[in-house]
Formats: C-alpha cells, sequence, structure tokens
C-alpha cells in the first residue's frame, strides 16, 4: 500500500510494517501562491495565469490577466477573402519573394550572357583568322575525335544522323511549330505582350543565316584535312548546322517550357534540350565535318540569340503580372 503526504504536508500511515513512508516529502511544501500574490515575473504561479508571461496579452477595461490564447477575440491582421498571393500562371506570394530574382536582375543576368557569348565568337573568330598556336591545338582535339571514331566505328551512324538534325529542313519546322503552338495558346489565355516570345524567336532564327554567312565568306576557312580553303569559296567557320540546331531547338524549348505541365515534361525540356545540342555538335566534328572551333563558335552565337528570346519572355511575363498588382489599393494586406 503506497503512502503520500497529505494535503497539508502530513504523512499518511500506511499498513507497512507500521512505517511512516513521506517519499521524500519531510516538511510542509511552499504555498502555492495564487496570481494576486504573486509580485515577480519569477514568482512559482501557474504559467497559465502569470501577469508577466507572454500568453497574458493587453487587456485594458478588464480584470485578470487575460486570455491565455492569442487569436481569442481578436480580428485578423488580412481578412482571408481579401488575400490576392497568386499571379496568372504561377502560384505564390506577391514581390517580393526572397531568392527570387527582380526584373532588372533577370534582365542583367540575361544581357551578361549574351555580352560573354558574344565576346568568344569575336575571340574564336580573331583566333581562326589569325592562325599559330590556338589553330595547331584545333588540329589536335580533331585529331584524338577521328582516332577515337576510327576505334569505334558503331556510332558512325548515329554520328550522321545527329548531325541532320542541323539541317534546315528538319530544325526550322520544329521552331515553327513551337512558336505556333505557344502564340495560340497565349492569345488564347489572353496574355498581354502574347506575340513578344514567339517573335523574338522567329527574328533569332531569321538572324543565324545571315550572320554565319557573312562570318564564312570573311574567314573563308578550310574544311578539316585541307590546308586552303575549298574551291567553291564557302569556308566552314562558325558551324552552320550547329548554330541553326542549337537556336532551333533551344528557342522551342525555351518557348515551351512555361507551358509544361508535370515535372517529367519540364525536366526534359531543361535538361534534355542542351544534352541534344551538345550531341549534335560533338557529331559534327566526329563525322569530320568541323573543326573544333566551328561548333565552339556557333554555341557562343547561340548564347547570345537565346539570351534576346529568354529576355523577351521574361518582359512577357512581367507584362501579364502587372495588370494584378496595378488593381489592388495600398490599403489591401
Amino acid at each position: 500500500m503506497k503512502n503520500v503526504c497529505g494535503p497539508d504536508g502530513e504523512g499518511v500511515w500506511g499498513d507497512v510494517y507500521g512505517t511512516r513512508v513521506t517519499y521524500g516529502f519531510r516538511g510542509t511544501p511552499r504555498e502555492w501562491r495564487t496570481p494576486q500574490k504573486a509580485t515577480r515575473d519569477n514568482a512559482p504561479v501557474n504559467p497559465h495565469h502569470r501577469l508577466g508571461s507572454a500568453l497574458a496579452h493587453d487587456t485594458a477595461g478588464t480584470t485578470g490577466p487575460g486570455n491565455p490564447r492569442r487569436s481569442v477575440g481578436r480580428s485578423p491582421q488580412t481578412p482571408r477573402d481579401e488575400r490576392s498571393g497568386d499571379r496568372p500562371g504561377r502560384p505564390g506570394t506577391l514581390p517580393p519573394v526572397p531568392g527570387r530574382l527582380t526584373l532588372f536582375q533577370r534582365l542583367a543576368v540575361l544581357g551578361t550572357l549574351g555580352v560573354l557569348g558574344a565576346a568568344g565568337f569575336a575571340v574564336l573568330t580573331w583566333l581562326v583568322t589569325a592562325g599559330g598556336a590556338p589553330v595547331r591545338t584545333d588540329g589536335r582535339v580533331l585529331h584524338w575525335f577521328l582516332r577515337t571514331a576510327a576505334a569505334h566505328p558503331g556510332f558512325g551512324t548515329t554520328a550522321h544522323y545527329l548531325c541532320k538534325l542541323g539541317n534546315i529542313q528538319v530544325a526550322v519546322p520544329v521552331l515553327l511549330a513551337a512558336v505556333a503552338g505557344t502564340a495560340w495558346a497565349a492569345r488564347t489565355a489572353g496574355l498581354p505582350r502574347w506575340w513578344l516570345p514567339p517573335a523574338a524567336a522567329a527574328v533569332a532564327m531569321i538572324l543565324v543565316p545571315v550572320v554565319v554567312t557573312l562570318v564564312k565568306d570573311a574567314v573563308h576557312r578550310p574544311p578539316p584535312g585541307l590546308t586552303v580553303p575549298d574551291p567553291s569559296g564557302y569556308g566552314y567557320f562558325p558551324s552552320g548546322h550547329t548554330a541553326t540546331s542549337s537556336v532551333a531547338f533551344g528557342a522551342a524549348a525555351l518557348l515551351l517550357l512555361p507551358w509544361a505541365r508535370g515535372r517529367a515534361a519540364r525536366l526534359v525540356l531543361a535538361a534534355g534540350t542542351p544534352l541534344l545540342l551538345l550531341a549534335v555538335g560533338f557529331a559534327l566534328v566526329w563525322c569530320d565535318y568541323h573543326w573544333p572551333t566551328d561548333v565552339l563558335a556557333s554555341w557562343c552565337l547561340t548564347v547570345v540569340l537565346l539570351s534576346g528570346v529568354a529576355a523577351a519572355q521574361v518582359l512577357a511575363a512581367r507584362a501579364a503580372a502587372a495588370p494584378d498588382r496595378g488593381s489592388e489599393s495600398p490599403g489591401d494586406g
């Protein structure tokens, strides 16, 4: 039979060999003071009714410590029916959002990428024109590709099919389908400036043959395996197939990415497209159609043109979000 102290601190006698069991209580416990007797915040009182506790709220005009529940009897700061945290097609809170770049920052990043791509294209053009050690390094890289291709002849068929993706008859229809589909979807959704991204993609594709032809005629580089230009006068720097496939498929992926539904579709567009473009460039060198610097220069040109397409998308998305921000009164939220 267990024996504990009574309410007044005295032990309770039990029938355990006639001994008094107190479980460690040897005297009268301290008095449990009420809130009215407490004078300091660290007084031993019930924490739910301490005058200095964080649970006690402003109770002007009332008596007692107040209700320990913060939300009881208080109106919300912003009624839920007046909150507007979503934007067309992109659920989430309104700007500013921590970790998300502003419009100026996004355009600055894209502008920096465009400048770097243009600088790389200019440097490669100068190196190829001047000749010397960089061109000899280009030849050593090409010979490594050719030795590897000779050691693995089974990949030749696949490489030739990848090279065909740079043909205008293959790449341009893919981009035209993406331009038409996304333009129709954006106009049907009533988005402002729906025409801007498709128009930017079309302009980028038009600029490819213009820039490539002008540079080829100026540099007049011979094809791999020859030390003099082709008798027809057609240069090989930069690679037209690389530029055509990269701009066409890259711009199509940029146009389709905002409309993709599901993580798998976005992953295929965001990761699969760059891998495909890399495969096309490597295949052109593998099959001895171009020098490595021909392909690298076309990739630099692609960065310049696709930066413009991405900037057009950023501006169009900004225009789509602007009406919702303008319709909110300053007092909301």
